[in-house]
This record gives structure tokens, C-alpha cells and sequence, in this order.
């Protein structure tokens, strides 16, 4: 098949690699302002690197791989889907749940498929105690526990990707939006949301940098959240998911694994996990070695949906949709004092 990247900063840059690696698929075109960045983002390709939308989608594109500002997703995916490319959009989906909306309906009225980039759901950790939940090692799910943050603002290179008007808000659309998708990959669906924000540290007017918030799911299975960019520790997320013969529990960074199961006697077993292959591997080449190998499976899995229908683990434009709106939620929650209700919204077509 035939990929387009638009964006070749730091995480299109490794979308393009992620094309290169992959010996059925053709990277035909990169778009980004910045031609030195595009240069370097079709080395040894012999694809186009430009600045100009017309050019790039005449390259005929089967997939376009969106990895730009938000702000900027609505426009790029309607003009992918009017030429008749599937997007794979880098999270968040959009900077606000209006454009995320926006891009669904033109998914939908193009008949192409969308695809939000939640690769968190690659990651080992993820797939540790995806794999105990549907063994059914854990029994039946009785809540889910959920964090992710950082400390603060110096981890950004620029100032879009934590201002409002272009990346849609702080925490909650930064490392949050991974960690509501998470909450909600375990819970199936999120439909009332109680939560609680705040701008009291790092004070960027519209970019909370706490929040926390109660999730629940059709059946009224909780999920606890917090996103913070006050994690003094440094980088940290986290995934726990109770059941009534269990728990599973997957940590980056570093990348670690709890399985605890217990028997009808009542009496436990666990097994860790460490992942010295990640932690060596990161520690040679950094964080970016390990996003590069999720972002090479979830290309993977979104070629294969578009053959061939196949589904699960990718993130279709629902979830990627019903994440900014738990997180405006978490904001209306925040203003009124109270429960706010959300529709079951469910998979893609």
C-alpha cells in the first residue's frame, strides 16, 4: 500500500520509519513546512518531501498518517478523505470534540476508514493485562484504575503542544488522553464521567495540569483517572484492572507487569514481569525505540482492518472521539459540580 506522513517533526519523523520498516508498504510522500525535516524523513526512499498539500496527495496515497498539531487534524484528514486515503491521526484526534465529530462524519461520508494513534495499547505493559482480562484470569472486572503525567513543561519543544488554542488543553490532552483511552480499552465504553481539574502550578490559561475523575461504563463499572503534569518523579503511567480472582497491573516507565490471581481457597499467586529486553533496548537508543515498534504494529493492524476488516487492538476515530469528549466532560464536571452523562458510542462501522 501506498503511505503519505504529513509531519515529520519528532513523532512523524518515526510514523515515516515506521512506513520504511514494513516491506509491503510503499512511503510515497512526506508533508511538512519545514524542508530539512522533510529531507530527512524520506532518506533512502526516493519519495516526495513537500510543503504543498496539492503535491503530496497527488502521489496517490492509500493511507495518510497524520502527525501534527490538532489544531491542524480536522482540515489535513477532510482533505485526505476527499482525495480517498484512510488517516491514521496521531492523538489527540483533534483539539476539540467538535472537529473530532467533524472528522468521524467525513470518515464516514468518504466510506474510509479512520484510525486514532493510541499506541500505548501496543506497549507491553497493555498487552500483559489485556491478555490476563481475556484469558479470564482475573475473574469479572469490578474496577479500573488508571494514571499518567510528568513534570511539567520543560518535557515540551514548543509551545503549541501544551496552549489551548492549539493542542486543545494540558494534562487531559497530553499524556491524559493515552490513559482515558486505556481506562476506557478495559471498560469498553465510558458514559458518565465526575471529575475535577485545576491550573494551580504551571498556570497556562486553558491547560489544566490535574485532573482527576471517576469513569464509569453502561454497566456501572468504575474507573479511577488522574492526569498530572506534576509527577515530580518524572515520567509515570500505569494500568490497574480488579477483578473478583484478581488483578492485573502494567507500568511504563520503567516497563514492568503484576499479575495476582487467586484460587477458590483464597490463597494468591503472583507473577512479575520486568521487560529487560525494553529496558535495554531504551537505554541504548531511548524512549523512541519502543514507540517505533508500537507504531510499527498499529500500522500493521490498520492495514489489515482496511484489507481485511480485522479489528481489535487498533483505536478507530470512536475512540479517539469519545476520549476528547470524557475530557471535556471532566471540564463540564469541574464548572457545574456534577455528574455529566455521555451517550454509548461503541465502535466504528
Amino acid at each position: 500500500m501506498r503511505i503519505g506522513v504529513v509531519g515529520a517533526g519528532k513523532v512523524g519523523k518515526l510514523r515515516a520509519e515506521s512506513v520504511k520498516s514494513i516491506s509491503e508498504l510503499e512511503l510515497v510522500g512526506v508533508l511538512e513546512q519545514a524542508p530539512e525535516l522533510a529531507d530527512a524523513a524520506v532518506t533512502g526512499t526516493g519519495a516526495l518531501a513537500t510543503s504543498d498539500m496539492d503535491a503530496f496527495l497527488g502521489k496517490n496515497p492509500e493511507i495518510v498518517i497524520i502527525s501534527t498539531p490538532p489544531h491542524t487534524h480536522r482540515e489535513l484528514a477532510e482533505k485526505a478523505f476527499s482525495a480517498g486515503a484512510h488517516v491514521l491521526c496521531e492523538k489527540p484526534l483533534a483539539h476539540s470534540v467538535e472537529d473530532g465529530r467533524a472528522m468521524v462524519d467525513a470518515a464516514n461520508k468518504a466510506d474510509r476508514r479512520l484510525a486514532t494513534g493510541f499506541n500505548f495499547r501496543y506497549y507491553p505493559f497493555v498487552k500483559v493485562v489485556r491478555e490476563a482480562v481475556d484469558r479470564g484470569q482475573i475473574g469479572k472486572i469490578t474496577h479500573v484504575r488508571a494514571f499518567g503525567g510528568h513534570n511539567g513543561l520543560h518535557n515540551f519543544s514548543a509551545e503549541w503542544q501544551y496552549k489551548m488554542p492549539h493542542s486543545g488543553g494540558g494534562a487531559m490532552m497530553d499524556i491524559g488522553i493515552h490513559i482515558t483511552d486505556l481506562a476506557r480499552y478495559f471498560l469498553n465504553d465510558i458514559v458518565q464521567v465526575s471529575g475535577v481539574m485545576s491550573e494551580t502550578v504551571w498556570n497556562v490559561d486553558g491547560s489544566e495540569d490535574n485532573a482527576m475523575a471517576v469513569f464509569r461504563n453502561p454497566e456501572g463499572v468504575p474507573a479511577s483517572y488522574h492526569a498530572t503534569w506534576y509527577e515530580w518523579k518524572g515520567y509515570r503511567t500505569w494500568i490497574e484492572v480488579y477483578g473478583d480472582k484478581g488483578m492485573a497491573r502494567g507500568a511504563y516507565a520503567p516497563m514492568q507487569s503484576l499479575i495476582i490471581t487467586r484460587d477458590e481457597s483464597g490463597r494468591t499467586r503472583k507473577k512479575r514481569r520486568f521487560f529487560p529486553e525494553v529496558r535495554v533496548r531504551e537505554k541504548l537508543k531511548s524512549w523512541q525505540a519502543t514507540a517505533l515498534l508500537s507504531f510499527e504494529e498499529e500500522l500493521r493492524d490498520f492495514v489489515a482492518k482496511i484489507r481485511h476488516g480485522y479489528d481489535a487492538p487498533l483505536a478507530d476515530g470512536h475512540d479517539g472521539l469519545r476520549a476528547l469528549e470524557v475530557s471535556e466532560a471532566v471540564r463540564e464536571s469541574t464548572r457545574r459540580g456534577q455528574t455529566v452523562h455521555l451517550e454509548p458510542l461503541g465502535r466504528m462501522a
